[in-house]
């Protein structure tokens, strides 16, 4: 039987998974075996500086704690699993994807987005969302698109009033 110290351990590991849940808008499960611990640490490195958290916990623990947030993932939970949590949607699921081409042990299982289960190829399509600056960019050139039509429309109204307006 467990000692109260290792219990008490593991009660603890399940709480914390259950704060990253409660505070995360995206859960990403990754299969990363085969990895190296640099490829691993140089992933984890590039989630932290983008605000979120790569994780490893035993696949028990976190059923526990996926269970009680009613979280249904428990088909997904074979072999070596990290979970990747986020408070941004777009930012976590674009780098992850990124770093799946290039490496070949790194892939997603699955996904919860904003409390709803999300599957590799919703994910897929997430990670194909332009970034926020470039959906700013995007539309700061739709904008500036109207205004160059307009000054244009204004400058062949001034001429025509210029010319006395009989053209």
């Amino acid at each position: 039987m467990a000692s109260e110290k290792s219990l008490g351990l593991k009660k603890a590991q399940v709480q914390e998974i259950s704060d990253k849940l409660d505070n995360s808008k995206t859960l990403l499960l990754v299969d990363y075996q085969g990895m190296t611990v640099k490829e691993l640490s140089d992933l984890r490195q590039s989630l932290k500086d983008s605000g979120s958290d790569l994780k490893v916990y035993k696949n028990t623990l976190a059923s526990i704690a996926l269970k009680d947030k009613n979280i249904k993932l428990d088909d997904y939970m074979t072999g070596p699993n990290a979970f990747i949590f986020s408070k941004d949607i777009i930012e976590p699921i674009k780098l992850v994807s990124e770093v799946a081409k290039k490496n070949e042990n790194l892939s997603i299982k699955a996904g919860y987005i904003n409390g709803e289960f999300a599957s590799v190829e919703t994910i897929n399509e997430y990670a194909t969302i332009p970034s926020y600056e470039g959906l700013l960019t995007m539309f700061a050139g739709g904008l500036i698109e109207h205004v160059r039509n307009l000054s244009i429309a204004l400058n062949l109204y001034a001429e025509k009033m210029e010319n006395g307006g009989n053209e």
